[in-house]
Formats: C-alpha cells, structure tokens, sequence
C-alpha cells in the first residue's frame, strides 16, 4: 500500500480539467461542513487544496474488493472525486443532500464518486457527523453497499489503477 503523501503528489489526471471547481477556501471549507453537517477528513482537504475536484490519474482510478459489486469481480472505479463548488455544469459533494435523497441512500454521507447507480461515499453512520467516516460503496440500482477503507486516507492509500485488474466483466 502506498504512503499518503506519495499518492497526493500524483493523485491528479494532468491536462485535464473535468470537474475541477475554484481553488478551495478556508471559508469555502466551513460553509461545506455547515451545509453538509459534519466534518470533512483532512486527507481529503488536504487533495481538494491541491486541485478542487477532477479527474484522478490513471495509476489511482480503481479500489480493489474482496467481494464482487455490480461493477466488477475484484474492484470499484473511482474516476474522479468531486470537489467543493457550485460550479453550474458540474456536481459537487454540496450536491450530497439532493443525490442521497433523489437516489435513495444512506445518510448521513457526503458522496466522493460516482454516476448515480453507485456511488463512493464518506459513511458518517458509524462515526457520526464529527467523526472519522469510513468509506463506502453504495450500489443504489441494486440497494448494495460495501464497506471499502476504515478512513478516506486509508482508501486513498489503498487506490490502483483499473488495468492491474484482468478486465473480467461486471458479474451477473
């Protein structure tokens, strides 16, 4: 597994400018935390400060499973992690409230990922709205979850590239 720091030097797509919002503000930070109701991990911050949202590299755009998803045998995509922003032509985790409720989720989460029949989340259920969310995996089409990493940094940690995997199909 990969340190922290080493993934955050590279985590980002370059040349690519999908989803990024304006740089990300301390005041942009608690006006989030206020309307979200809770507090954000500072590893995810800590990425958001270096690019507010966007595209993750392609060394970083998968997280592997030990059990299948209706996405695939052996992982979860994760593409691209929203930023904080009310950028009109692009969601934001401030879109968490409407997505959770119009998709049928869990709350209390702030969703990180995702195109509507799944979704990467922050899991505040266990911690509660102050503590230290875990990250989950919510399937909405099929009501499924999987609990993928005890803490964001640890599934940053944990993140690889899609094509380490062998290309198995979505299993039925």
């Amino acid at each position: 597994m990969a340190r922290f720091e080493d993934v955050q030097a590279a985590f980002w797509k370059p040349d690519s400018s999908y989803g990024i919002h304006q740089p990300l503000t301390d005041e942009t930070v608690r006006n989030a935390e206020r309307l979200l109701g809770v507090t954000l991990p500072t590893s995810l911050l800590d990425l958001l400060r270096a690019q507010n949202g966007g595209e993750s590299a392609a060394e970083r755009n998968a997280f592997p499973t030990d059990q299948p998803t209706s996405w695939s045998a052996d992982h979860v995509p994760f593409d691209h992690l929203m930023g904080i922003g009310d950028h009109e032509h692009t969601v934001s985790v401030l879109d968490s409230p409407y997505l959770i409720d119009e998709w049928g989720l869990p709350a209390p989460a702030v969703l990180l990922s995702g195109d509507g029949h799944y979704w990467i989340a922050l899991d505040y259920r266990a911690s509660g709205r102050q503590g230290e969310s875990s990250v989950t995996w919510f399937d909405a089409d099929r009501n499924e979850e999987l609990a993928l990493a005890p803490d964001f940094r640890s599934f940053v940690e944990g993140l690889t590239a899609a094509g380490d995997f062998d290309g198995e199909d979505v299993p039925d």
